[in-house]
């Protein structure tokens, strides 16, 4: 199989890091706090002084993070994983575009009608 797998795997990864990031564990912990932050990192925190709010703890956002991380796996890799088994195989998108080159599209047309009912019976939330 091609490299396209590699690709998808590391999309995948980065897709997650986003979803249990610093900045979002924080925007859940505590909403409307003033901050500012550089990378991923719980030491750039810069916490305002006019903060009504408490800064969390390391302990905290690292246990968010991992909830977070915990959430995704559950929710984003179960529907991935379904999808993928139910996804018309690969080789039937390969046909659709020859005879879509050749100038028949209702191949394409029923390919993209499969996965859009998958997306449609799984989605991510």
């Amino acid at each position: 199989m091609g490299g396209g797998y590699g690709i998808m795997e590391s999309f995948i990864q980065e897709e997650k890091e986003f979803y249990s990031s610093l900045t979002r564990a924080m925007a859940i912990l505590v909403p409307g706090a003033i901050y500012s932050l550089q990378g991923d990192d719980y030491d750039s925190i810069e916490w305002h002084e006019d903060n009504t709010l408490d800064k969390p703890t390391e302990a905290e956002v690292t246990a968010e993070r991992n909830r977070l991380s915990a959430e995704w796996d559950s929710k984003y890799m179960e529907v991935g994983i379904k999808r993928k088994a139910e996804y018309p195989p690969l080789e039937d998108f390969a046909d659709a575009m020859y005879w879509n080159s050749k100038g028949d599209d209702s191949k394409l047309i029923e390919y993209y009608a499969a996965c859009e009912a998958v997306k449609t019976k799984y989605p991510k939330v």
